[in-house]
C-alpha cells in the first residue's frame, strides 16, 4: 500500500520530480516518509529543518501517521468571526483587482482597503527579469479561508477577498490581491495588513527569481508550527 507525495518549489527541483509515492510501512509517519524520501533524492536532506508536511490539505505534526490513498505535501517555507463570503483563489491568469473590490462591497462598508503585490525589479541587485510562482492550490485557497476567518474575529469586517497568480510574470505584473472591507478605514487598513503578513508566513505559495546570469526560490523564515 502506498501513499501519494507531492513536491513545491525548491523541493521539486531538488527532487526533479513534483509527484512520487511511498510505500507504507507499519505506523510509518509524515517525517518518517520524508527520510525515505531523502535515501531516493538526497538533494532534499538540506530542507529538513525548514519543512512542514500536510496531509490531505491539512497541515499536520511531523509524526502525524500516514494511512494508505493519504496525499502527502513537503511544504518549504513560503514566500511569504463570521465565515467571510469572499473569493479565495490561485489562478494563471492576469488578476482584476477591481473585480475583488466589487466582490467585498457592501452597503454598510464604509471603506475598502485594497493591497496590489507586483513584480519589482531591482530586487537584492540583481535586475529581475522574471518571477515564476508555483502552489499548491488544493491548500492555498483553503488556508486563504482559515486567515480571513481570523482576520474576520479581530477586526469587524464586511468581507475579504484574496487571489494569487501562479506561472510566469513580468516585471509591472500583479502577484497578489487583498480587498477588506469594513464600516471604518482604520479597521480595514489594519485588517489587510495583516492579511498581507499571515499570507506570506503560511499560504502555500512559492516564488523563483530569475535574474541575468542566475535564479533562486526566495523563501522565508520556516513558521515553526501549522496556524491554529
Amino acid at each position: 500500500m502506498k501513499a501519494k507525495v507531492r513536491l513545491f518549489a525548491r523541493l521539486a527541483e531538488l527532487a526533479g520530480t513534483r509527484e512520487t509515492e511511498v510505500e507504507l510501512g507499519e505506523g510509518l509517519s509524515a517525517a518518517d516518509a520524508f527520510r525515505l524520501l531523502c535515501e531516493r533524492f538526497p538533494g532534499l536532506a538540506g530542507a529538513a529543518d525548514s519543512l512542514l508536511y500536510a496531509v490531505n490539505a491539512e497541515y499536520v505534526p511531523p509524526e502525524h501517521p500516514l494511512r494508505p490513498g493519504d496525499e502527502l505535501a513537503l511544504i518549504p517555507p513560503v514566500s511569504g468571526g463570521s465565515e467571510p463570503e469572499g473569493l479565495f483563489e490561485v489562478t494563471d491568469r492576469p488578476l482584476d483587482a477591481q473585480r475583488l473590490i466589487e466582490r467585498v462591497r457592501r452597503d454598510e462598508s464604509g471603506a475598502v482597503a485594497v493591497f496590489l503585490g507586483t513584480v519589482r525589479s531591482p530586487n537584492m541587485g540583481h535586475h529581475v527579469l522574471y518571477l515564476e510562482y508555483d502552489a499548491y492550490p488544493e491548500m492555498a485557497t483553503k488556508v486563504m479561508r482559515e486567515i480571513a476567518l481570523e482576520a474576520s474575529a479581530r477586526w469587524p469586517l464586511t468581507d475579504i477577498a484574496m487571489q494569487h497568480r501562479t506561472g510566469r510574470l513580468e516585471v509591472g505584473e500583479t502577484s497578489l490581491v487583498i480587498a477588506v472591507s469594513s464600516p471604518h478605514r482604520e479597521e480595514a487598513f489594519d485588517a489587510c495588513q495583516w492579511l498581507v503578513d499571515r499570507f506570506k508566513q503560511v499560504v502555500p505559495i512559492w516564488k523563483k527569481e530569475v535574474w541575468e546570469g542566475g535564479e533562486a526560490w526566495i523563501e522565508g523564515e520556516p513558521v515553526r508550527r501549522p496556524p491554529q
